[in-house]
């Protein structure tokens, strides 16, 4: 599978948000917080993300649009073999959300390093909910 990071991939739904933010599961790993919530799947894609940079934290959209990008790359880069992987066949979809909590700006590759690590945890707290 190619490493792109297209439209049916992106969370956008109002619904789907405000499930993913009452009923979903979170874990911080830092500079990251990660929410998850698995649904009944209607599309193509195993997943669908929302990406966001807290406004009160970074005032300028510059710097936010600069993390936003940094993490976008970095799951673009690790999505396939840490988590479409492990979710092949499941017949659900999952909504994920990633939120930079970071005090300061990181280079790309400490935010590469941080989220694979975080998507190495999602899958292994996924395999705790299947199995119980």
């Amino acid at each position: 599978m190619k490493k792109t990071f297209s439209k049916e991939e992106r969370l956008c739904s109002r619904k789907s948000l405000d499930l993913l933010f009452k009923n979903g599961s979170s874990f911080l790993l830092y500079p990251f917080r990660i929410s998850s919530l698995f649904v009944p799947a209607a599309d193509a894609a195993a997943v669908e993300v929302v990406i966001n940079v807290a406004k009160k934290r970074y005032k300028r959209a510059v710097d936010r649009n600069l993390l936003k990008r940094r993490t976008r790359e970095a799951y673009r880069f690790h999505k396939q073999e840490h988590l479409y992987n492990h979710l092949k066949d499941s017949g659900k979809l999952l909504l994920l959300s990633i939120q930079f909590i970071g005090k300061e700006k990181h280079e790309f590759s400490f935010m590469e390093k941080k989220l694979a690590a975080a998507l190495k945890k999602l899958c292994a707290n996924l395999e705790l909910h299947e199995i119980s």
